[in-house]
């Protein structure tokens, strides 16, 4: 079975509000990336788009992105070095699986979702929010071709 029976869709603002929630209780920074095109490693792809949004920029380097790429029928989870010193292996593991269960029954905003509440408790866990902490990055929904 392939992870993805069609190209999803995907309830952008539910997608935006859970960014936003996240983001409220950490001073790290959640991005999601849908890629158009066929990708053939989303690991790399993901490191490529970490870095174009800058997101290796951000004070504590503790972003996390998401990349989503259905006409390849994956998606990839990476995290900035702060964000994997503190988690490791596993919890990228863990995340991926839950997050494919949703993508298999073709829920994708509830994998999306699911995705961004792990990662924004994390981050809210080893990055918490400060009272001068400021949004770095935008919540939006990136889509590339």
């Amino acid at each position: 079975m392939s992870l993805f029976s069609s190209l999803p869709k995907i309830d952008h603002p539910r997608v935006v509000a859970a960014i936003g929630a996240a983001e409220r209780t950490t001073s790290g920074e959640i991005r999601v990336v849908l890629s158009r095109r066929k990708v053939s490693d989303p690991v790399v792809e993901a490191q490529r788009q970490f870095e174009r949004l800058g997101m290796t920029q951000t004070a504590a380097r503790n972003g996390v992105l998401i990349l989503l790429a259905p006409r390849s029928r994956t998606f990839a989870v990476i995290g900035d070095q702060g964000v994997h010193e503190k988690c490791g292996d596993p919890f990228w593991t863990e995340l991926a699986a839950a997050m494919t269960e949703h993508f298999k029954r073709g829920d994708f905003t509830a994998g999306l979702v699911h995705g961004i509440e792990r990662a924004g408790a994390l981050l809210a866990e080893h990055f918490p929010h400060r009272s001068d902490d400021r949004n770095e990055l935008p919540d939006e929904i990136e889509e590339t071709d």
